[in-house]
Formats: C-alpha cells, sequence, structure tokens
C-alpha cells in the first residue's frame, strides 16, 4: 500500500500556508488527528532529499514480455520485527499478516513559472540485509508478499514502469509506455499493476501572494494502464478526473442531475487510482462520502462492491480476517466494532487504525507519553482491546525534517 488525497482542498480554503502534511494527505488518506482538530494537521515540509548513492539495480533493459513471478512465501511469516531505534527505520519493520515494505520522504523545490513541487524520496525493504534502501526512482509500490515491487522510472513520473525482483535486485521486466504515469499499484493478488497516467505532474502549488498553495487548476489525471505482468501486456484506458475545488462552481441543477453528483465527488489534482479487494474493480477517492467512486476494470463506473469495507481514504480492509469486527474512524482514542451487533469491541488509546495484523491486533499509529504533542508519534501494535501494546517504530517529530511515512503491505 500505501502513501494517497481528498480533503486538502476544503481544509486549506482558510489557509495561507501550505499545511506540512500535503504529501500523506494527497497520497493516502486523511489527516489522522482532523477528530481531534481541523486545525491539527499531520506531516512535514522535508528539506531536500540527498543524493542516491547506495542503489544497485541492474541496469540492463529487460524486455516485457511475460514474467513469471517469484511464489509468494507459504506459509507467511507472522513475526513482529521492530525497529524502535532508528528515525526512519533502519530494520524490518512488521507485525502478523503486514510489513512496511517500503517508506517515502518528501520535499517541496521550486520550479519555472513561479510554481513549487512535490517530490517523493522512496526507500524499499531489502531482504538480503533485513533493512531498507534508498532508490532513484519515482514512485515505488511492492506486492503482497514482498518478493518483487513495481517501480516508475523518472524524475517525477515517467513512461517506463519496471518489475523489480526485491531480492536479486535485478529487473525483472520494463514496460514502455505512452502515456506518463507518477503512480503504480498492485492488485491484490500481486499479478497486476494499475499505473495512473498524468498529463502533467499532478504535485503542485502556486504562489497565493506571500505564501505558495495548492494549484487551483483541473486535475492532470488523463487515464490508467493495466500491466498484466506474467502475461506482458499493457493496457491503457482513458478516465476523465474528478471535478477540484479549483473548477468553477457547476451551475444550480435539479438534486437527480448527474454534474450535481459529480460535483460532490471533487477530487485533489493527485487522483491516483487503486483496487478493490478482490481485485474486480478500481476507484478513485474523493474527499466527500463516500470516499471513492468505483469503476470496472475496462473504467465504466460502477456499484461499490458489496461486503467490502475500507479504512477511510486507504487500500486495506477495516473489516478483521474473520469477518468479526469493523475498524473505526481516526481519533483520540479510536474504536473497534462488533460487525453482527455493532456493539463497540474495544476503544485504543490511539491516533489512527492502520490495517489489521491478525483477528485480534491492528497496526495503528500510537503517540508517545500521554500524547501531549499529536505530532510525536509513531507506529504501534495494539489488541483490539486496547490492553496491549507494543511498539514497532520509534516515535518522532512527524513536523521535523526527514519525517518518514510508511507503507504497509500484506506479507
Amino acid at each position: 500500500m500505501t502513501r494517497l488525497l481528498r480533503d486538502t482542498f476544503e481544509e486549506w480554503a482558510d489557509e495561507a500556508e501550505v499545511p506540512g502534511d500535503l504529501a500523506d494527505r494527497a497520497l493516502r488518506r486523511r489527516a489522522p488527528w482532523l477528530p481531534i482538530g481541523a486545525a491539527l494537521l499531520v506531516g512535514a515540509m522535508i528539506a531536500a532529499v540527498a543524493v542516491f548513492v547506495t542503489w544497485r539495480a541492474d541496469p540492463v533493459v529487460v524486455p516485457a514480455d511475460g514474467v513469471q513471478l517469484p511464489a509468494r512465501p507459504s506459509p507467511a511469516p507472522t513475526d513482529v520485527r521492530t525497529d524502535t531505534e532508528n528515525v526512519p527505520p533502519a530494520k524490518l519493520i512488521a507485525a502478523g499478516t503486514m510489513a512496511v515494505s517500503a517508506y517515502y520522504q518528501y520535499s517541496v523545490e521550486l520550479i519555472e513559472n513561479g510554481l513549487k513541487r512535490v517530490r517523493y524520496a522512496w526507500s524499499l525493504y531489502d531482504p538480503r540485509t533485513g533493512g531498507y534502501e534508498r532508490t532513484p526512482y519515482a514512485w515505488v509500490d511492492v506486492a503482497p508478499g514482498l518478493q518483487v515491487a513495481a517501480v516508475v522510472e523518472g524524475d517525477v513520473m515517467g513512461k517506463r514502469v519496471g518489475v523489480l525482483d526485491m531480492n536479486t535486485r535485478q529487473m525483472l521486466a520494463w514496460y514502455e509506455l505512452e502515456h506518463d504515469v507518477a503512480s503504480v499499484a498492485w492488485s491484490p493478488d500481486g499479478t497486476r499493476i494499475l499505473a495512473t497516467a498524468y498529463s502533467e505532474y499532478p504535485d503542485l502549488q502556486e504562489s497565493l501572494g506571500e505564501e505558495f498553495g495548492p494549484r487551483m487548476a483541473p486535475s492532470p489525471r488523463t487515464g490508467y494502464y493495466v500491466i498484466d505482468v506474467p502475461a506482458g501486456t499493457t493496457d491503457y484506458h482513458e478516465l476523465a478526473p474528478l471535478p477540484t475545488m479549483g473548477e468553477s462552481l457547476l451551475p444550480q441543477r435539479a438534486p437527480g442531475d448527474p454534474a450535481v453528483r459529480r460535483r460532490q465527488l471533487e477530487g485533489n489534482a493527485r487522483q491516483d487510482l487503486g483496487w478493490s479487494l478482490d481485485g474486480t474493480l478500481i476507484w478513485s477517492l474523493t474527499n466527500t462520502h463516500p470516499d471513492r467512486v468505483w469503476y470496472t476494470i475496462d473504467g465504466k463506473e460502477a456499484e461499490a462492491p458489496a461486503g467490502q469495507h475500507y479504512v477511510g481514504h486507504s487500500r486495506h480492509s477495516a473489516l478483521s480476517p474473520d469477518g468479526r469486527l469493523l475498524l473505526g474512524d481516526d481519533g483520540l482514542p479510536t474504536k473497534i466494532t462488533d460487525v453482527r451487533t455493532g456493539e463497540v469491541a474495544g476503544r485504543q488509546r490511539v491516533l489512527q487504525l492502520h490495517a489489521w495484523a491478525g483477528d485480534d491486533e491492528v497496526i495503528a499509529l500510537g503517540c508517545a507519553g500521554k500524547c501531549e504533542n499529536e505530532f510525536k508519534n509513531g507506529l504501534v501494535l495494539v489488541s483490539v482491546d486496547g490492553s496491549r501494546a507494543t511498539q514497532l517504530a520509534a516515535n518522532s517529530n512527524s513536523q521535523a525534517d526527514g519525517a518518514w511515512r510508511a507503507v504497509l503491505t500484506p506479507r
């Protein structure tokens, strides 16, 4: 998973200063502490990232033919792996069925025409060392099983998508595309890659007097590719973006008019697409409720899949693996409810519930001490009843230079 998208414009409407969590909200999900107060924003503006000097991927161009992907571990490991000493982490972080497969940091840089853009720096799990390695790629996503990663080659986006063997650090295939893509996402079964295409880079900021804010323009999303890795095929589909707050308001219409519905589904400039839990549909996030619009694989609007529940603005299931319990919204404390009765099964003293690690434990965003400072936080493993918590990552200042955002992937 997921790095992110829908609530930044409405939250920034009264702000002259760009909030620190631009990348986090523009990519993965809502800011974790909105229930505590809309004025408390998450994240940090990261200083310029150092030149990549450690990457050793095989530069040989591999034809984009069908690829036999490495088998997923069976049974998958479920042990708890922590790194509470290093920020960002230097050792694998994992618990139960989930692992931090990658993480990203970001910086904001001034470009031509008085604009600024967000630049992402990705670090990827390295099974050879048990740690993480900085990569030179514009975007990274890891397939379930942590055997292969999809990467976008380029500065901030590009026309080449690669499949990287994480164990050997060699490319299994490169896919040459006709349109620039700015993100990639693996299907739940780890065989297909969803790459979102844009006519220009979506994460731009413009001057608002003495400060910078989100660029008030339509989203440049043009469509998406579905890359079938075993078959070696790349299928492109056009898909118009959802309206953004930067576009002109629609004229008054009758409540049943489809234009009114679309106005309620406005998105940010970055409108990356994701997969349904069963891989039969794709979605685009919104900043309203429901929080996503659904499409068939070929781009036709569809109804939301029955029985699928998601952690808000993320690709992870809110339903426990055994189907009994449902993760609640962000807030302090959070809560988990019983699906059958609707009763609260437990409350947890954490800021966000990220993903199920098993039937009875959840990977969450906890806070240091008694949560006096919500910006000092770290990943924890918490029980449903909230009585047990294991620190997975060191608590750190999410507003400080070098702040990092974890991407969780099934092991």
